[in-house]
């Protein structure tokens, strides 16, 4: 039966994460996996998803199934959270959702819808984009393209570069793939002019988007991260939407997450619900449900919500803070560039102007670990090894 199995090379980020587990350096640092840590390394669970979990530990009463649709008041708690109870959309009837696996089920069963709706449509993704994108959504048979997206000698985001190629190389019904805020893996984000222009654009040319929103709350702030979904909502008439409380609710081994589809009307929204839990069922059944009701349980508990928002706001803090004590390393070494591409991104990452060989020495040489496109996870650092980091840098490039 097995005979023609052949072995499959590791995944790159997870390879890099069993290098550096391996590594008895005291002094190693790892940048490469895309968890938060706090000062002290550790992923810890957050106070208000404790507490949140030992309520709904006491109130649940079974564990029959939920649906193929699943939690639906975490869905429809969190989308109104994320758009505001009284934006058109909830009371036009035009938005249907779905609990899914995480980030990732959320993608694959909105991929497995546009293979359904729009079979000939070309799915492009930013250049870079998250490892996982192409794979996982190519992987239901959808063709998929890259657009110009972050230029790596200004190591800004070449917006008019990403325009002008979108308007020569798609065609109508093309879905443009986009990251909600947070961009992973340069952390470099449109600006909310941009996303004004960007919105216009893609009703004007009939391109259709679909907005990945994994770490909404760690840029910013809840409102100006996921400004561009909101405005893209407002001006597009169809969009499909893919998010995730892995990052934001530290609930990452839960796999809590969600799909929703913003459609002209409320007719088409109740068959693409239909077409969610009909997808779903071919593929997991149904999500589990434990990280949802605790998501759930959060919205729905003044005291707990407060609690999580300051805790949200503690990581994403830090992460600022992290962010500025590595910009002022490498401007202190005179690497003026990418301190100030550093202090303008947004979130977790960086991507940092480096090739494979020198990420590779870095590793072996330095201790550091990150990817070897130049990724680097900034929540990975501490207040007392950032600045080496920016040390062990300048020493490679």
């Amino acid at each position: 039966m097995f005979k023609n199995v052949t072995p499959r090379p590791d995944d790159p980020i997870m390879a890099i994460m069993k290098q550096c587990k391996s590594d008895p350096r005291a002094h190693k640092i790892d940048l490469g996996v895309g968890v938060y840590k706090d000062d002290s390394g550790h992923t810890t669970i957050l106070n208000s998803v404790k507490l949140a979990e030992k309520i709904c530990n006491e109130e649940e009463t079974s564990k029959s199934y939920i649906g193929t649709i699943g939690n639906q008041d975490f869905c429809k708690n969190i989308l109104q959270f994320i758009f505001g109870k009284d934006n058109p959309i909830f009371e036009e009837g035009r938005i249907c959702s779905a609990q899914a696996a995480g980030g990732s089920g959320a993608l694959r069963i909105g991929a497995e819808l546009l293979k359904i709706a729009s079979p000939e449509a070309t799915v492009w993704s930013s250049t870079p984009t998250w490892a996982n994108h192409i794979p996982l959504i190519s992987s239901v048979g959808l063709e998929m393209k890259q657009y110009p997206y972050y230029n790596r000698v200004t190591l800004k985001v070449d917006f008019e570069e990403m325009l002008s190629h979108l308007s020569q190389a798609t065609k109508p019904g093309d879905i443009i793939l986009l990251h909600g805020c947070c961009h992973n893996p340069t952390g470099a984000d449109l600006t909310e002019d941009q996303w004004d222009r960007l919105a216009v654009f893609l009703n004007e040319n009939k391109l259709y988007p679909f907005i990945d929103l994994a770490y909404f709350g760690l840029g910013k702030g809840m409102k100006e991260d996921t400004y561009g979904l909101r405005k893209v909502t407002q001006i597009c008439p169809e969009v499909l939407l893919a998010a995730s409380c892995s990052k934001n609710f530290a609930l990452y081994r839960e796999r809590t997450g969600f799909v929703a589809a913003i459609c002209k009307d409320h007719k088409k929204t109740e068959m693409i619900k239909g077409l969610f839990g009909a997808i779903q069922r071919k593929l997991i059944s149904m999500p589990p449900d434990h990280g949802a009701a605790i998501v759930n349980k959060i919205f729905t508990d003044q005291k707990l919500f407060n609690m999580w928002e300051i805790e949200l706001s503690e990581m994403r803090n830090r992460i600022k803070s992290l962010r500025l004590k590595l910009s002022k390393a490498f401007n202190s070494q005179g690497a003026v560039n990418i301190s100030d591409a550093i202090i303008n991104q947004n979130g977790m990452f960086s991507m940092l102007p480096l090739n494979a060989q020198q990420a590779e020495s870095l590793r072996t040489e330095h201790a550091v670990y990150l990817m070897n496109s130049g990724r680097i996870n900034i929540a990975g650092a501490n207040t007392k090894n950032i600045s080496r980091v920016a040390e062990a840098v300048l020493k490679v490039i």
